[in-house]
This record gives structure tokens, sequence and C-alpha cells, in this order.
């Protein structure tokens, strides 16, 4: 659950060397591309010759054209269809062919990066989608998206300022393509976890990455197959959830849920469930008198709120930690991703739920005293 690689990078400057796993493609770009020094120099120049080949191939038109018939299979042809214009289309064709012919891949990363950040931003891109930064985006009819050529520009001056800054102290970070659940690790082996689980019910992060990920090769089905295996998705399927037990607390809530809603009482115990594998994973691989820090929202179901920190306290000395504290974050309304609207009330549940987060503090006991709370 590494996210955008936020605590590997702080990992590095803190002259640690960090590991970090996840299952989202446009994640673990992220986090390798933040985490690999690179020449600022060799960037720009790369950046710029892109820009240059990418204008030449929309004077051409013919291979561009060209591979957007041949790209693509029929339900992606039909999602690139809906979501973007084809002036747009050819743009990004126009990038994304440029940006093939760079032979060094740790640069063709943090080009392809820049690329996708045209595309998925919280307001403006190129797309017609309204905001990509919401988990449900509404196309747009009278949007007019913007030029994806410059769009790149900007970011790619953008995205140079920030890499400069990456400074290793001599450590490396790596960010792996793995399964919080199941992580590749030998037991006692980590000195601390720092992570923000999703949410139960909140953001669908695939739901926006996918409109980049596709012009990266990742035809729609994969992505919705990929989705399906994240923590925290809303498709239950053959779950073995009913078969795990959980604490009384979460239980109670699940209970409680299904009295109105059957569906989303499976979706949240399917989330727990999954969850107590994630803490029990986390457990094995810490080393004895380590800490685990979990970073979690709240959620709202059918007005229910699930107390998702307290829950997943239980759940965590369920599996044999030592519950430290939980504190309260207050959300920064104008700085965080989606800011609530002052003032007004409303019935977007992204905003209803999304207020504050807790800090859950864990800690590893030497064994033969799991249980004890401090």
């Amino acid at each position: 659950m590494m996210g955008s690689g936020t605590t590997i990078v702080e990992a590095l400057l803190e002259g640690r060397q960090g590991i970090g796993f996840d299952l989202d493609p446009l994640a673990l770009q992220l986090s390798r591309v933040k985490t690999t020094p690179l020449d600022p120099d060799a960037l720009r120049g790369a950046g710029y010759e892109v820009l240059s080949a990418a204008n030449a191939l929309l004077s051409n038109g013919g291979p561009i054209d060209q591979e957007l018939v041949r790209q693509f299979d029929d339900r992606t042809r039909d999602f690139i269809d809906y979501w973007f214009l084809p002036t747009t289309q050819r743009e990004l064709m126009a990038l994304v062919l440029a940006i093939r012919s760079v032979t060094d891949p740790s640069i063709r990363r943090f080009l392809e990066l820049t690329f996708s950040s045209t595309i998925v931003t919280k307001s403006g891109g190129v797309s017609r989608a309204r905001d990509l930064a919401h988990s449900r985006p509404h196309r747009v009819e009278t949007k007019v998206p913007k030029n994806a050529l410059e769009q790149f520009s900007l970011r790619l001056r953008k995205n140079l300022i920030s890499i400069s800054r990456l400074e290793t102290n001599g450590c490396v970070a790596l960010p792996l393509a793995g399964d919080a659940r199941a992580m590749p690790l030998a037991d006692g082996t980590v000195d601390l976890v720092v992570t923000s689980p999703p949410y139960a019910n909140a953001i669908d992060y695939m739901r926006a990455h996918k409109f980049s990920l596709v012009w990266l090769g990742k035809p729609i089905a994969d992505l919705s197959e990929l989705r399906a295996e994240y923590i925290g998705s809303e498709r239950v399927g053959n779950s073995l959830a009913l078969s795990v037990a959980l604490p009384d607390h979460p239980e109670k809530i699940i209970q409680q849920l299904a009295g109105c809603d059957t569906k989303k009482a499976a979706i949240l115990r399917k989330y727990f469930t999954e969850m107590k594998v994630v803490l029990a994973e986390t457990y094995r691989v810490l080393r004895n008198d380590s800490a685990a820090i979990f970073v979690v929202g709240t959620s709202m179901m059918r007005g229910i709120d699930v107390h998702t920190h307290s829950c997943l306290a239980d759940i965590a000395a369920s599996v044999g930690f030592g519950v430290v504290g939980i504190v309260q974050r207050i959300l920064d309304r104008n700085k965080r991703m989606m800011p609530a609207r002052f003032g007004k009330k409303t019935d977007s549940m992204i905003e209803q739920r999304m207020h504050e987060e807790y800090v859950i503090g864990l800690y590893k006991h030497p064994q033969g005293d799991q249980h004890a709370n401090s």
C-alpha cells in the first residue's frame, strides 16, 4: 500500500532504506520515478526532444492515425472515444510514440509519468472528464480540453524542479509491485512500517488511473481485473470473509449495516477481513520492539460511521499488536486533494467522510508479551 511513495521518499531523505509495495501500476510508476536520482539536464533534453518529435508526428499524421487504429482493442477503443476528443487523441498518441523512442528506461519512466500527469489531474486536464480527482468522473459535453503538448511542457518543468530536489544520502529505495497481504520479506526483518491503507468504500483510484494507463498500453479489461484485487474494492465475489473471525466491535458494526444494506455489509466485512490479513503480515515482517503506523480515515456507509480507526485497532490487537494509541488529525480543507465546501450542506459522500483522519500507533512486543498495551 505504497501509494505515491511518500514513505519511501522520506526514508531516503532520512538515510534509511525504504521498501514499498503496491498493486496499482500508476502508483508503482510514480514511486519509482520519485525515488530514482536522475540528471535534470538529461531529463530536460529528452523532454524537449519528445515535444519536438510529437510536433513532427502531428504534422505528418500518418503514423499517428495508424497507431490509433492498431493500438487498442474494441473495449479500450470505446473508452478512449468516450473520454477523449479526436484532436486530443492525436496529440496524446504523438506524445506516446515520441516517448517510446527514448532508450533509457529511467528517463522514459519519468516522461511517461509526466505524460500521465497531463491526464490525471485535479482540475483542467486533457480529457472530457470534469475532475479526475473524484472517484466517479463525469463527462462534460461543454468542456474544452487543454492542448496535450502544452500541458506536457508545463508538467515537464514542474517535475524537473521536483526531481532535482531528491537527495538519496547513499541509500536505495525499492518500490516493488506487490501485495501487502503477502509480502516477499522474511520474518522479523523490518524496523518500521508507515502506511495509509485504502478506506472502506472510499476513493476508487483505478477509476482515475485508467485514463492514463490505457495510453501506456494497459487494456481496460486487464485494469478492471486488477482493480478487483485491490483492498477495499466493491467486488465481493466468492469471498472467504465469512470464515474469518473478527473482533466484537467491527462485527457489531457489520451487523448494524446489514440491517439496512446486506451488500454494503458484505463489502465492509471483506474490507476488515483483508485488513486483518495485512495487519497479520505486517506483524510477521516487523522486528520485535518495532512500530507500525497506520493512517486511516473513517467511512460513512448508509449513514453509519463504520469507525474504521477503532475497528482496525481492535483487529491489530487480535493479531498480536500492542495498540499504543489513536490520534485524530484534522485535514486542511484547502490543501487536501478534494477540498470541502465551506458553509454549505452537501450530499457528497466524499466530502462527508474526509474531514479528518486517524493515526494508529502499533507496537510489536517481544514474544510472550504480544497483547500488552501501553
